[in-house]
C-alpha cells in the first residue's frame, strides 16, 4: 500500500455500516467497535506515511478490527491460574472464596436483602448484626464489627481510643505492611501519638511500665506476621502485657495482622496464635484480616470488649470504611464454615491448599506431567516432577516453608523466558516461577479442576 492509496481506505462510517460492522456491533459495545476501527485505520495511515511498505487488503483490515474489538471488549480483571505455590498471593487476589461464600454472595447480590433491616420488628437494623453472633461464638469475644481491611481496623480503633494521646508500642513491632503502609504512619493518621519502647531486638516489661504516664491511652502489640526476628531477641508475651494494662487500668490492643481460627501447631507452625487464644488472655481489642489466614473476603475484623466496640462503632470514620453487602455475605458464609473446624479445613480453599499433604500434591503433579508428556512432542520440552517448597504469602506465616511438588518444564525450542511470557499472556493467564532455567508449576495452588486448563495452556505456549 502506498500514499496514492490513502484516499481508498474505508471510512469509519463505511465500516460500521458494512456486514462485518453489523456483526461487530452485535458482539461488542458500539463505542469499542468505533475505537477499534479508528485505531486500525490510523495505524495503517501512519505506516503508509512512514513508508513501512506493509501490504494489507480489505480483508486484512477487517480481520485486524475484529481482533482488536474482541481484545478491547474483554474484562481487565480476569481469572488466573496460580502456579507459584504462594497460597495467599496478594497480587493474585489472596484468598479464593469457598463455594458456600460464592453462592451466598450471588444470592444476596442478585436480590434485595435485609442488609440494614430488622425483619422481626419491621424497622431499620444494623448490618453488623448479621455476623456479631458468629464472631462471638467463634472467638469468645463480647462483640465485634467489620470494616474494609485491617489497616482501616487499626486506624479506627486508634482514632477512637487514643486520639490526642499516647499509644505504647515495642520498637520491634513497628512493622511495614504491603504498599509501604507502616504502623507509625497509620497511628499518625489516627491522631494518636506513638510512644516507642525497648530496642529493635529486645523489649522488657519495665520498658512499658516506665513509659506509662497520665497521657497514655493504650498499650498496643503488633504481631510480627510478615517477618521474623531470630537470635538475641525477646519481647513481652501478650498475657504479660495484659497484666500491665490491668495494673495501670489501660486497655490493651493486639493487631494480629493475619488472624487465624485454626491451631497451626499440629501442622508444625508454632508462631501463629489463634484469635481465640488472644481473646482468652484478656486482650481488650483484637484486629485481623478477613482475606488472609481466615480465608474469606478482604475485610478488617475488630473483636473485643463490648464497651470499646460500641465506642468504635460510633466513630464517624466507620461510615467511610464500612463493608458492602457482598463482602458481608462472603464473610458470613466463611464464618459459618468455622462452626465445624474440621469441615472448615476442607471447605475453605485457602486452608485446603495450605494444609494439604505433600504426597497428595505429588500425585496431582504426576497426573499433570503425564498429560503434558502425551500432549506435546518430546523435542518441545523436558518435563519432570520435582520436590520444592511453597509459601503462605500475604504477609502471613513469614519464614515458614511448606513441602510441595511441582512440574518443571525445560523448553527446548524456545527460551524459558519466552515460555513464561507465553503462559502469562495466554487465556487464562498462567502465573509461574522460573528456576534453574526451567518454568516451575507448583501444584499446591493448582486445584484438581484446573489441571486440564493448565495442560491446555502449557501445550499452547509450547506449540
Amino acid at each position: 500500500m502506498d500514499k496514492q492509496e490513502l484516499p481508498n481506505l474505508p471510512s469509519v462510517d463505511e465500516l460500521l455500516k458494512s456486514d462485518d460492522g453489523r456483526i461487530w456491533q452485535q458482539r461488542y459495545p458500539r463505542q469499542l467497535v468505533i475505537r477499534a476501527i479508528r485505531v486500525v485505520l490510523n495505524n495503517l495511515r501512519e505506516n503508509v506515511l512512514t513508508g513501512s511498505g506493509e501490504e494489507i487488503d480489505r480483508q486484512g483490515i477487517v480481520d485486524r478490527i475484529g481482533a482488536l474489538a474482541e481484545e478491547l471488549s474483554g474484562f481487565s480483571l480476569r481469572p488466573c491460574l496460580n502456579a507459584t505455590g504462594i497460597v495467599l498471593h496478594t497480587n493474585l487476589g489472596r484468598s479464593i472464596l469457598s463455594a458456600d461464600a460464592i453462592e451466598h454472595v450471588l444470592e444476596i447480590a442478585g436480590s434485595y436483602s435485609n442488609l440494614e433491616y430488622d425483619i422481626e420488628i419491621g424497622a431499620r437494623g444494623k448490618r453488623y448484626a448479621h455476623v456479631r453472633g458468629l464472631l462471638g461464638e467463634l472467638t469468645g469475644a463480647e462483640d465485634g464489627i467489620i470494616v474494609n481491611n485491617n489497616a482501616a481496623a487499626v486506624l479506627v480503633c486508634l482514632a477512637t481510643l487514643a486520639k490526642g494521646r499516647e499509644v505504647i508500642v515495642s520498637r520491634g513491632e513497628l512493622v511495614e505492611i504491603g504498599g509501604s503502609f507502616r504502623i507509625p504512619d497509620v497511628m499518625a493518621a489516627s491522631g494518636a501519638t506513638l510512644r516507642e519502647v525497648g530496642t529493635t531486638n529486645k523489649t522488657h516489661r519495665h520498658d512499658y511500665e516506665k513509659a506509662v504516664n497520665e497521657n497514655t491511652a493504650l498499650l498496643m502489640k503488633v504481631h510480627q506476621s510478615n517477618f521474623r526476628m531470630i537470635g538475641f531477641t525477646s519481647d513481652i508475651p501478650v498475657e504479660e502485657l495484659v497484666s500491665i494494662g490491668k495494673l495501670h487500668k489501660l486497655p490493651v490492643m493486639f493487631d494480629c495482622g493475619s488472624g487465624s481460627f485454626i491451631d497451626m501447631k499440629t501442622y508444625g507452625v508454632h508462631t501463629e496464635p489463634t484469635v481465640q487464644e488472644i481473646i482468652a488472655f484478656g486482650v481488650d481489642i483484637v484486629t485481623f484480616s478477613g482475606d488472609k489466614l481466615l480465608g474469606g473476603p478482604q475485610a478488617g475484623i475488630i473483636v473485643g470488649k463490648r464497651q470499646l466496640i460500641e465506642k468504635i462503632e460510633k466513630n464517624p470514620l466507620m461510615r467511610a470504611i464500612r463493608i458492602d453487602k457482598m463482602t458481608l455475605a462472603a464473610l458470613e458464609a466463611t464464618l459459618m464454615s468455622y462452626l465445624d473446624m474440621d469441615t472448615a479445613k476442607s471447605k475453605i480453599p485457602m486452608l485446603e491448599m495450605l494444609l494439604q499433604q505433600p504426597e497428595n500434591i505429588k500425585k496431582r503433579a504426576g497426573k499433570v506431567a503425564a498429560m503434558l508428556m502425551r500432549g506435546i512432542p518430546k523435542e518441545s520440552a523436558r518435563i519432570e516432577v520435582i520436590s520444592d517448597v511453597s509459601q503462605s504469602g500475604g504477609g502471613a506465616l513469614a519464614g515458614i516453608a511448606f513441602d510441595t511438588f511441582a512440574v518443571a518444564i525445560a523448553p527446548l525450542r524456545i527460551s524459558v523466558n519466552d515460555l513464561e511470557r507465553r503462559l502469562r499472556l495466554g487465556l487464562p493467564p498462567v502465573i509461574a516461577r522460573i528456576r534453574e532455567d526451567r518454568v516451575i508449576l507448583d501444584m499446591r495452588t493448582i486445584r484438581e479442576h484446573e489441571n486440564k486448563k493448565l495442560v491446555i495452556a502449557v501445550c499452547a505456549a509450547l506449540g
